[in-house]
């Protein structure tokens, strides 16, 4: 077993709520990605910080190109790791 992950930047809290629900619907994910809030150095408030998404893949099923467009309609992206 790999441990394959992906991790989704996205724009604000709320972006990464609803793409986290949206996983499940378009890629089947069973579990819940995990969020995690990516503060810049100096940044208080949350709602200016951006969120990751962070996908665990063992089976490696997740198209990572599918998935950099899926974030982009949260105007985020995939990182690369």
């Amino acid at each position: 077993m790999s441990d394959v992950r992906h991790v989704l930047v996205l724009p604000d809290r709320d972006a990464a709520e609803e793409a986290a629900e949206a996983l499940g619907e378009r890629f089947g994910v069973r579990e819940e990605p995990q969020l995690v809030r990516d503060a810049l150095a100096g940044e208080d408030d949350a709602e200016d910080a951006q969120w990751l998404l962070v996908l665990r893949d063992e089976e490696g099923r997740l198209d990572p190109g599918e998935l950099d467009a899926f974030a982009g309609e949260w105007e985020g992206w995939r990182e690369e790791p």
